[in-house]
């Protein structure tokens, strides 16, 4: 095995991504689960989006989530935004990191967000500008990077041609989306080797699905490879409104409980995850799929 990082950073994205696939949850419930994150050790959370409420209903209430959640120093806030017109609201809201999103998938861009891929690169790169001239940043991310529920498998190029694209423009980060759980091993290697070969020092982002069982093995062999950022989501939380089958996210807990018993070090309190887990879980009101929620920590004894 490859030596692997002495620590990672992992970006929370379950009051976002996670709840997006939900019944409308309360505004109350969707604060108390963010400030429970935040009191995880947890340095980077996807808080909201501000998307269109017809899109998104779950989202609506995004600035008075924003606005009543508690702000705990040390932790990155990020928020999605669909367009300029959702940038400009975040930028409003205070936020400095904001996240875009753009699928390698033509097909599954056009369900997304109504428009070709080649229609939102082209809005994404006055986006960047109008961020960067607030002092923000933007993260650009490819969804279906690894796959597309409509098209099947998507050429690891394509994804290169997008980073090159959305580089070129002025992105400060990239991540990559697995948006219905179609990654691989395998598949992690040849998109990491295709965006490196014109892009070798980028800093990347994966976010992985467990749809298939295979978000732990996708997140080792993107460790070997020195991927150091990831995303997951408390409980399991989230999926994809436009891609039939996206089930949820990797579940934190389960990303945390691994790399600890590896030696590569988070920052997050596991005790304090688990209790934010059966909180999420309250919250939504069913079980969620976090085997390390159901089973506890390895250290645990009868």
């Amino acid at each position: 095995m490859a030596d692997l990082p002495a620590q990672v950073s992992i970006r929370e994205v379950g009051p976002r991504d996670g709840l997006q696939n939900e019944d409308p949850v309360p505004t109350a419930a969707k604060v108390r689960l963010l400030d429970a994150l935040s009191r995880t050790g947890v340095r980077r959370i996807e808080a909201v989006s501000f998307v269109h409420p017809k899109a998104i209903p779950q989202m609506a209430d995004a600035d008075e989530v924003w606005a009543k959640a508690s702000k705990v120093d040390g932790v990155r806030y990020s928020a999605l935004v669909p367009n300029s017109r959702g940038a400009a609201r975040a930028l409003d809201a205070g936020f400095t990191e904001l996240e875009v999103v753009v699928s390698a998938s033509d097909t599954h861009n056009r369900r997304n967000l109504n428009r070709s891929t080649a229609s939102s690169l082209d809005d994404i790169a006055a986006l960047i500008e109008m961020v960067h001239e607030a002092g923000a940043t933007v993260e650009v991310i490819v969804a279906t990077s690894f796959g597309c529920p409509y098209e099947g498998d998507v050429p690891p190029a394509r994804v290169a041609s997008i980073v090159d694209r959305v580089l070129a423009d002025g992105a400060d980060r990239v991540a990559f989306g697995d948006t219905t759980g179609m990654a691989t091993p395998r598949r992690v290697r040849e998109v990491l080797a295709a965006v490196r070969e014109s892009q070798p020092d980028v800093p990347v982002l994966l976010h992985f699905h467990n749809t298939r069982g295979t978000a732990l093995a996708n997140i080792l062999t993107a460790l070997e490879l020195g991927v150091t950022s990831f995303d997951a989501s408390v409980g399991g939380l989230g999926g994809c409104p436009y891609a039939p089958g996206a089930s949820g996210n990797v579940a934190t807990e389960e990303v945390v409980h691994m790399l600890h018993d590896m030696g590569v070090e988070t920052g997050v309190d596991l005790e304090a995850l688990l209790d934010a887990a059966r909180l999420a879980e309250e919250i939504v009101g069913r079980q969620l799929p976090s085997g390390v929620l159901r089973a506890g920590p390895r250290t645990r004894r009868a």
